[in-house]
């Protein structure tokens, strides 16, 4: 019972995976989704949160602070998750799925680009209610762009999302 529920699953996701993996072949939505992809990896992330840290005022210092932990505490999570549940990239398994040169080769479970962005955006969304309008969509395309990539299926994605927001609000319950 449990097999066929994760078997349909499966098939679910990779459909959706198809669905926003075609977009790789459009020109401009490649470039866009191959520059945005970078506002959730290491390098932006930590940067920013620095940043903040360091240049900003309070309350927006304390902000980066959060951020920050909860970047490095859902990164934790996740290459454990990783460890455990070693998933294979869709560009591994899925034929016809499009993907760029030099693609990652490490596990897919949960992604971590949207982890860290979800990590980063939601102490300011939780602060400051109108920074949603931007940050959400920034969120959401930096997740978009992995699965046009090639790199993760959308649950990856769904659950990146969902880790770095609860890291996140916990970090700014904790402070």
């Amino acid at each position: 019972m449990i097999t066929k529920w994760a078997h349909h699953l499966y098939r679910y996701d990779c459909g959706l995976f198809h669905s926003l993996n075609c977009l790789f072949e459009r020109k401009a939505l490649n470039i866009f989704f191959s520059r945005i992809t970078y506002f959730g990896g290491a390098t932006f992330t930590i940067i920013f949160c620095l940043f903040i840290i360091l240049f900003a005022e309070s309350p927006v210092k304390m902000w980066g602070i959060e951020s920050g932990l909860a970047l490095l505490f859902s990164h934790l999570i996740v290459m454990l998750i990783k460890k455990i549940y070693p998933r294979e990239r869709p560009y591994l398994s899925i034929k016809e799925a499009y993907v760029d040169i030099n693609p990652l080769k490490d596990h897919s479970f949960p992604s971590g680009h949207t982890t860290a962005i979800f990590s980063v955006i939601t102490p300011f969304i939780i602060h400051l209610p109108i920074t949603s309008l931007i940050l959400y969509p920034i969120g959401f395309c930096v997740g978009a762009s992995r699965v046009v990539l090639g790199l993760h299926y959308p649950s990856d994605v769904l659950a990146g999302a969902l880790l770095g927001s609860l890291f996140a609000i916990l970090a700014v319950s904790i402070f």
